[in-house]
């Protein structure tokens, strides 16, 4: 079968170092099931891995996919061959960008039956990001009713995880605000349910001002969260919550969440199937709670950009958009162009 995969960790400005090879198709073990992948997303996580160093190449990126299951496990009990599915994997496993892909049943749930495989592609990671930060992080109730008079404030609210978060949020009944700027996205991100969308390139305490707004009950941080550290704990009210999924590059002082008990917390999606956590199938949970909202049209799919075909071009390609920081939504690659 045909993967797309790098020897070492690389910049892009050192070329283009994806190259396609073949390798043999695997066989499924107890839980696992093999995909006939038909789609894939492209996350900033994958740009951020590509970059790391290899041990043992090559290494094949990537975690969305949608597909078909080809084959299963003799301990798996969810699925049978022919499911349509979709996942976000683990860092365990060798990523989506091949033809056929082993992945846990725990972190698999059935494609919605609503959306195409492009736009399937387009939801588990930031859904799974956004559930476990709303509810397991956060700790909003699933019951609507009892989060209303409660607020979030979303950093970056047009970015994948942004874009789903807010309607996960806005769907369970809290304020959403976003940040954004340019037109497209503060229209896209109002598109996705965001009720006030604040111009970060604004002091956001002005923001807040300008919009008759205290302070906020949460706060998911989506981008450079040096940048915005202080700046959260001002606007977070007392004993709030503020979780982000981007790692610092700076010493920060945690001292300065003491004074109004701020809970802090850094939200890794990946950590349950890194760890083989006892909870893993709780990834399985929230995809199959996401997928009866989109089939009944309760959210709908972030994505935004669209690559024909798998290569180790248009992989390079859709690595190199989204380190321009431009990207809004999401952005997918269909596998039509790799033969069987």
């Amino acid at each position: 079968m045909k993967a797309i995969g790098a020897d070492k960790g690389f910049q892009l400005d050192e070329g283009n170092l994806f190259y396609e090879f073949d390798r043999a198709k695997p066989t499924p073990q107890k839980q696992e099931l093999l995909v006939k992948v038909n789609a894939i997303s492209v996350n900033p996580v994958d740009t951020k891995i590509r970059q790391s160093p290899i041990e043992d190449g090559p290494r094949v990126l990537g975690f969305d996919a949608v597909g078909v299951v080809e084959a299963v496990g003799e301990k798996v009990s969810s699925f049978k061959v022919g499911d349509k599915v979709y996942y976000s994997g683990s860092p365990n496993y060798q990523g989506s960008n091949e033809e056929y892909q082993l992945v846990d049943e725990r972190v698999v749930a059935l494609k919605p039956t609503n959306l195409s495989d492009v736009e399937a592609a387009s939801i588990p990671l930031t859904a799974l990001t956004a559930s476990e930060t709303l509810f397991d992080v956060f700790g909003i109730s699933h019951q609507p009713k009892e989060n209303e008079g409660k607020s979030i404030l979303i950093i970056n609210g047009a970015g994948g995880v942004g874009s789903i978060a807010t309607q996960i949020a806005k769907h369970h009944g809290l304020k959403v605000i976003t940040t954004a700027s340019r037109p497209e996205t503060v229209e896209w991100s109002q598109n996705m349910g965001a009720d006030i969308v604040l111009n970060h390139r604004n002091d956001l305490s002005d923001e807040f001002a300008q919009h008759n707004i205290k302070d906020v009950d949460y706060i998911f941080c989506t981008f450079d969260t040096d940048l915005y550290f202080e700046k959260m704990i001002e606007l977070v009210k007392t004993r709030g919550k503020i979780a982000t999924i981007v790692a610092f590059n700076e010493k920060q002082d945690l001292n300065l969440l003491k004074s109004k008990s701020v809970t802090f917390t850094h939200e890794y999606m990946y950590s349950r199937p890194l760890h083989d956590a006892d909870d893993l199938n709780i990834h399985h949970q929230y995809l199959t709670d996401i997928t009866e909202k989109l089939e009944a049209g309760q959210y709908k799919p972030t994505v935004n950009k669209v690559i024909d075909g798998l290569s180790a071009d248009s992989l390079y390609e859709a690595h190199k958009t989204l380190e321009s920081h431009s990207m809004i939504g999401k952005l997918v690659i269909t596998l039509d162009d790799i033969a069987n």
